[in-house]
């Protein structure tokens, strides 16, 4: 199946939360001076795909998709999908300052999806696949206002940018089997919205 009725068909576990290995989106010896970037952006499989694709050589220490900004502990896969617990399918990525910004991953973001569409990427449909930016410090969520005020006015000048901008709280990750989702299931399900646009570098 490979348009998005194929999200209907994802395995879904009854178990609660597992600890990831290194093969399955863990990382380990982490420095301290490492930080941490949290934005959803639709169906989390592509999107953790494209920044591992781009970023995984560049100072990206661990991708790990979850939930964030919801209202109930520790919610399964199912009951996000239900659109009642308030979580966003998301990305939290670890990364090295010194050898990639948190502004070229925000700008990215902005390229991969499309922020203009409330609620919706493609076809996928929902408050879990809205777009939003959950920033970890003041300085992070000076950063996010700048980047996307200014992909408004550059880069979705014929629409309005819908993302959310809000402090990161309670992260939860998300079941093992979807951790490195289309690396290891190639040809699975990819949300059509999600690809890299040709912008020009934003001034």
């Amino acid at each position: 199946m490979p348009n998005f009725v194929s999200r209907f068909f994802r395995p879904f576990t009854s178990s609660t939360k597992m600890g990831l290995g290194p093969a399955e989106g863990g990382a380990q010896n982490i420095p301290d001076t490492a930080q941490k970037c949290t934005v959803a952006a639709g169906c989390f499989w592509g999107v953790e795909h494209l920044f591992r694709k781009d970023f995984g050589e560049q100072g990206l220490y661990d991708a790990r998709v979850g939930y964030i900004g919801g209202d109930t502990n520790n919610p399964s896969y199912r009951a996000v999908c239900s659109g009642r617990t308030g979580h966003a399918e998301a990305l939290q990525m670890t990364f090295d300052p010194s050898r990639i910004s948190y502004t070229t991953l925000l700008e990215f973001l902005y390229k991969m999806h499309d922020p203009t569409t409330k609620d919706r990427q493609g076809a996928d449909t929902g408050t879990q696949y809205r777009s939003a930016i959950f920033y970890h410090s003041p300085e992070q969520e000076k950063a996010a206002r700048e980047v996307t005020e200014k992909a408004q006015t550059q880069w979705w000048k014929n629409g309005k940018i819908t993302t959310e901008i809000l402090e990161a709280g309670q992260w939860w990750d998300a079941e093992t089997y979807h951790q490195l989702y289309l690396h290891k299931n190639p040809g699975g399900y990819e949300c059509p919205a999600h690809y890299v646009r040709k912008f020009p570098p934003l001034s």
